[in-house]
């Protein structure tokens, strides 16, 4: 089992920053990918940005030069830095880990980000 746990969401003016955090316990030994995904409201959930444990990175376009994720501590924590907010950023930011050992995904219970104009 791992637990994840997101903080640092909240309100920012549009062209701002925010960083986010999602610290993992539990089984993290057996955590290959971390990340990201968001929910805006009436929208599905969406990838927003994954690292892999060989730290491999892989972007949504929406989000591209303007995000950057990171992790420390093996495996223990996930980052995601947010520059240059949009409006259209707005949503729950859910932190996201997969552990290929037995195929299961975990999930954090969110953080909202709400970038205003």
């Amino acid at each position: 089992q791992v637990q994840l746990v997101e903080s640092g969401g909240g309100l920012v003016q549009a062209g701002g920053s925010l960083r986010l955090s999602c610290a993992a316990s539990g089984s993290i030994f057996s955590i290959d990918t971390m990340g990201w995904y968001r929910q805006a409201p009436g929208e599905q959930r969406e990838l927003v940005a994954t690292i892999t444990s060989g730290g491999s990175i892989n972007y949504s376009d929406s989000v591209k030069g303007r995000f950057t994720i990171s992790t420390h501590g093996a495996k223990n924590t996930v980052y995601l830095q947010m520059n240059s907010l949009k409006l259209e950023d707005t949503g729950v930011y859910l932190c996201y880990s997969y552990t290929p050992i037995n195929r299961r995904e975990y999930w954090g219970q969110g953080t909202q980000v709400t970038v205003s104009s």
